[in-house]
């Protein structure tokens, strides 16, 4: 199934509140789709530029209590 942009985007916000494990069982998306999202959304952002060393360790630190839930 094809997911809008918009929906990916929304859906990853909901995640860095809830977790990603969650929020991909309440939307019905396999827990690994939605990691990929996640994956590629984070290489998007470290290739421009976006996202400082800051960043990067806090979405790490939420990925992996994420993965503890």
């Amino acid at each position: 199934m094809n997911y809008s942009k918009e929906f990916k985007e929304e859906a990853l916000k909901l995640s860095d509140e809830t977790g990603l494990k969650k929020v991909a069982a309440k939307l019905g998306i396999k827990y690994y789709t939605f990691a990929d999202w996640r994956s590629k959304c984070k290489e998007q952002l470290n290739e421009t530029g976006l996202i400082d060393a800051e960043q990067q360790h806090r979405i790490h630190e939420l990925e992996r209590s994420a993965s503890l839930l």
